[in-house]
């Protein structure tokens, strides 16, 4: 038999397929020579034989690439803040939160302020505090618990931590930080009491104008990890408004 006919016969038969493949796929992780007669030949043309699979070396290489390029393009700032979201996630989602706070404080002040006025720094230590002291440890654990008995993200599985906040969360925060302003204010038992039947049933309501919204974002969109954050940029906005509750005058007792 010639040349042309035994080559015919050797690519019909599958078992010599496997071999070839076979083959290859040392090649690939031996670094020789492609074997003879194939060098010209894509892997793409090799897998319309319906026997050849391309090693997953290749696509592995392709997303490190990718996640490598991608994450160079990340700001530096916040590549360093996510290593430190990975290193320290307790204490950067405390301070985080302690900083948002703090800057909530602030713009509260300078929109309450009077023209000769001065901003009042024993209270925005006070709200930093509190972020530091409660709210940062207490997100981080809030949605760590979450993600773990609700893993999933569809829209049922969302709503279901919505009403988990409003229900259990919002209402245990807001009274801690009533009570936690009150008492560095100097006020007695019977003074948070009456500061809490004030103003905690006015911002349970009006936090159900505009938490539900953020927290769908969060939950649905949102890595876990980055949820304490997302959550308190929220609470930004939503923090002008409550420092502003919590420094009133005292309420009638």
């Amino acid at each position: 038999m010639n040349i042309v006919g035994l080559s015919k016969r050797f690519f019909s038969d599958r078992r010599s397929l496997k071999g070839i493949n076979n083959a290859l796929v040392k090649t690939v992780f031996s670094g020789r020579k492609p074997i003879f007669g194939f060098s010209g030949r894509s892997f793409h043309e090799l897998r319309k034989t319906g026997n050849f699979v391309v090693p997953r070396v290749f696509s592995v290489s392709r997303n490190l690439s990718t996640n490598a390029s991608s994450s160079s393009k990340q700001p530096a700032f916040l590549r360093w803040y996510l290593r430190k979201l990975e290193s320290h996630p307790f204490m950067t989602k405390s301070i985080t939160t302690s900083l948002i706070y703090m800057a909530a404080d602030l713009t509260s002040q300078m929109i309450t302020m009077p023209p000769s006025g001065s901003f009042d720094l024993i209270r925005t230590a006070r709200m930093a505090s509190f972020g530091l002291i409660f709210l940062g440890p207490s997100q981080h654990l809030w949605f760590s618990y979450l993600s773990k008995i609700l893993p999933k993200r569809d829209v049922l599985t969302t709503f279901k931590k919505i009403m988990m906040g409003q229900v259990l969360f919002g209402p245990v925060s807001n009274t801690v930080f009533y009570s936690y302003n009150a008492a560095l204010q100097g006020e007695n038992s019977e003074e948070i009491l009456a500061r809490l039947k004030r103003d905690l049933l006015p911002t349970l309501k009006n936090g159900l104008m505009y938490w539900p919204v953020c927290d769908f974002v969060t939950f649905k969109y949102v890595p876990v990890h980055l949820q304490p954050l997302m959550n308190s940029t929220c609470a930004y906005i939503w923090t002008i408004y409550l420092t502003y509750m919590a420094n009133q005058t005292k309420a009638d007792s």
